[in-house]
């Protein structure tokens, strides 16, 4: 083989000239087929090589050369430009915080490396510099992909689908960038990526909050190479963010995890060897997310499930030794003052909305999560399960206000680590 490449080659180089200027017209049509066989060799040589589950968790477990997992973590959106808001809350300031509270529990364990393309600083350097400095390489990269693509799609061996949730186009720098992450990410051996977002949707006015509400996990379509184990991945973090949380109701994206050809961030056109999910947390104008009371509570508590999410992939019997007695931060938490109806949302109500849920009574047996999350305001949802829960323990005289007797009971039952 490797003496008829040199050949055609040879030919290539010093023939073609002579052609050229003898025979302009035949010259034209050996250029087009040289064209089209440069596509279909570079189509052969470039290979992909996906993550496999047993490679991943080999890392993990030491048994593999390289021992650490490479994760990267991708606040959604450019520094300075894209992404959604509502009122003050800002998407691409928010998925920030998440991305960086995501980093430090991750850290916190030897057997990742963990890496983050932007900060509030805006791009990391590293990140920075590889933009600059392969540009023009990244886009003769994605090209090539794409054409390798249409090249199936026309032999019949890749069916091409149509997303059943609409998405915003991104303009061409930023969707090279997010080409860039992929081939990046590719050339570095990161093992998994994770991509961070909040949800939004078109409407009539969009100063009032929407109808729909929940998490969601974007993974590839079943055709594309890294597509097994990050829909392997996806459910262990599923299953960990919504025990909270409430998974979208948004037509399409019932179910949680979502089969996607189209978003660049999780591999369009094969472009991601790592196991690569887009995360949709919940939706920018829910009040978790709005209120800067809870903000920050809200924010931890889904990078500290996401992080078990990852733990459960990697070693879920060692999971209740890793991480603390209540698989939240919420919690333990320690109620000091009485709330009443006039008491201001934000996170004494945040962490009685989770103890009212880990005692099962929360949402009421009527509602689910997304008629009641978890959004630090005393709302109807949280009166009647509370009231709920001072029947379950004969509390009496405290009807839709937590007074003394239940704050003693909610401070013995979720006051302090228990083992």
């Amino acid at each position: 083989m490797r003496y008829l490449i040199a050949t055609f080659l040879a030919v290539t180089f010093f023939g073609l000239p002579w052609l050229a200027v003898n025979y302009p017209g035949q010259a034209h049509s050996i250029f087009s087929v040289i064209e089209d066989a440069g596509d279909q060799m570079a189509a052969v040589f470039f290979e992909n090589r996906p993550k496999t589950v047993a490679e991943i968790q080999s890392r993990y477990s030491g048994k593999s050369i390289d021992s650490k997992v490479r994760i990267l973590i991708v606040p959604g959106h450019e520094p300075m430009d894209g992404g959604t808001s509502f009122d003050v809350a800002i998407e691409r300031e928010i998925v920030e915080s998440l991305a960086d509270e995501l980093k430090t529990f991750l850290k916190k364990n030897n057997r990742y490396e963990v890496f983050v393309t932007r900060d509030k600083n805006g791009w990391t350097p590293e990140f920075k510099t590889y933009f600059k400095d392969n540009w023009d390489e990244i886009i003769s990269w994605q090209d090539t992909r794409k054409k390798e693509v249409r090249r199936l799609i026309e032999l019949g061996e890749f069916e091409r689908s149509i997303s059943l949730v609409g998405h915003v186009n991104a303009p061409t720098d930023m969707a090279m960038r997010l080409y860039g992450i992929n081939k990046w990410s590719s050339e570095n051996d990161m093992g998994i990526v994770i991509h961070i977002h909040l949800n939004d949707y078109v409407r009539a006015n969009r100063r009032e909050a929407g109808v729909y509400s929940g998490l969601a996990i974007y993974v590839p379509e079943s055709q594309y190479y890294n597509s097994k184990t990050t829909s392997v991945l996806a459910k262990t973090i599923l299953q960990r963010l919504s025990k909270y949380n409430p998974v979208s109701n948004l037509p399409g994206e019932k179910g949680g995890i979502i089969e996607d050809q189209e978003l660049i961030a999780i591999g369009s056109y094969n472009t991601s060897d790592a196991a690569s999910m887009l995360i949709e947390y919940g939706y920018i104008y829910e009040p978790q997310f709005v209120n800067p009371e809870t903000r920050n509570l809200a924010i931890k508590d889904l990078a500290y499930q996401t992080y078990i999410g990852l733990l459960d992939f990697f070693d879920p019997t060692s999971v209740t030794s890793v991480v603390r007695f209540y698989d939240t931060i919420a919690l333990p938490y320690e109620w000091r003052e009485k709330i009443t109806t006039k008491t201001p949302e934000g996170s004494d109500i945040f962490a009685l909305q989770t103890a009212l849920l880990l005692e099962g009574v929360y949402p009421p047996s009527d509602k689910n999560k997304n008629d009641c999350p978890r959004t630090g305001r005393l709302g109807p949802c949280t009166k009647r399960s509370l009231s709920t829960f001072q029947k379950q323990y004969n509390i009496v005289g405290e009807t839709n206000i937590l007074g003394d007797k239940t704050l003693k009971k909610l401070n013995e039952r979720y006051g302090s680590e228990v083992f």
